[in-house]
This record gives structure tokens, sequence and C-alpha cells, in this order.
């Protein structure tokens, strides 16, 4: 048994990780915006307020856990600050609380396709979102410029199954418990928000990734 801190665990991504850390028998601290708008939330899950942009919100929230897992995004702030803000809080604020395992959510446009170039520099690549893709990006160097941290970067290698609902909803799909990590996006893919969880659990639990960014694909 773990003991998990979850931020951003209010939305689908977020929601997930919890529920699948609390299907797995772990304690969850999951830190949200405003409790009060997630009544009491699942059992065995400690809903608190936190702000994942502040270190030291950060710190109180994760002291005595054993990993965290970020899921966390504000779009109502701009892109590169919010993220940028958000990775120096958790690298601070983690540090601080002696968490030293991190797992981030990331985002498949900021990954590699298999010619090596970013998604979103590809040719035909969607551009409408491309200020949010630069955002993340400026988190992940952030990340990648920290020391202490060891921490593990997984973006969808495509995009979530935002359709079909599964056993939660509208979370996104029902979870197989499969999946496969790759280096390289790929805009065709979906995978369920469920499935994802799986691979964000697996992650906390065992890493294999340390300082390095994977695209985790359906399996």
């Amino acid at each position: 048994m773990m003991d998990i801190v979850v931020f951003g665990a209010g939305g689908r991504a977020g929601r997930q990780a919890v529920a699948e850390a609390r299907r797995r028998g772990h304690r969850v601290t999951a830190v949200v915006r405003d409790p009060a708008a997630h009544g009491g939330g699942p059992a065995g899950v400690r809903i608190v307020a936190g702000d994942v942009t502040d270190p030291l919100s950060v710190a109180r929230a994760a002291v005595g856990h054993d990993a965290a897992i970020n899921a966390a995004v504000d779009l109502s702030a701009p892109p590169a600050e919010f993220f940028t803000a958000s990775a120096r809080a958790l690298i601070t604020g983690l540090a601080e609380a002696g968490v030293g395992r991190l797992v981030a959510i990331g985002l498949a446009s900021i990954m590699p396709g298999p010619s090596g170039t970013l998604l979103m520099d590809e040719p035909g690549y969607p551009n409408e979102y491309r200020s949010f893709s630069l955002g993340h990006a400026a988190g992940l160097e952030e990340l990648r410029t920290s020391s202490g941290l060891n921490w593990a970067y997984m973006a969808p290698a495509g995009d979530f199954n935002h359709d079909d609902q599964g056993d939660q909803g509208d979370d996104g799909g029902a979870r197989t418990g499969r999946y496969r990590i790759t280096e390289h996006g790929d805009p065709a893919d979906r995978i369920s928000y469920a499935d994802f969880a799986v691979a964000l659990l697996d992650e906390a639990e065992s890493p294999r990734h340390h300082r390095a960014a994977v695209c985790v694909r359906e399996g």
C-alpha cells in the first residue's frame, strides 16, 4: 500500500487516477481547487484544497506521501504561465515535502511522431491549440532542467477517448487494463482515461521511466 497524492483530481484524468489508485488499495489524497464542489468523495480518499502553482500549497498537500501524480490544468490561465508555474511549484514543493517521485500527465502534440518531428510541427497537424501545446512544452522543459526530482512525463499517444462512455460514467471509455508504452506519438491513436490511469499507477508503483517523457498507446 502506498500514499499517493493526485493534483488536479477533479478532472477526467485526475478522477480516473484516483479511482485506479483506490482500486489497488492505496491511500489517496485528492487535491482540488474547491473541495465543496466534489462532495464527500470516494471512500478512502481525502479531498483537500490546493494550488498546484504554489510551492507551499504543494508541500502541504504532499507531505507524508510516497508519490505524486499531476493531472492539473487551468484553462482560464495563459498556458505558458500555468504550466511553468505548476512545474516549478511541484519541483520545489515536492522536495520540501520529501516526495521524490512525480508522474505527470502530458500532451501528445509535444511528443515526437514517427519521423522524429514533434507532432505539433508536422504538416497538417491542427494549430488552433498551439499555444496550449507550447505551454505544456515549457512545463516539460522546467522538469528537464530540475535536479533531484525523479519524474516521468506520460502523454496519450494521440488523444483520450472522449466519446465512449465506460463504467465510470462520462469518463471516457471502459477499463481493459491494457496499454503500450512508446517513444512516438500517433494522432490517430485513442486510449480510454481508465486505461491511461492504469499506466500512471503502474509507473507510480514501479518506476520504469526516470526523468523521461513517453507516450501511452491503447493496448
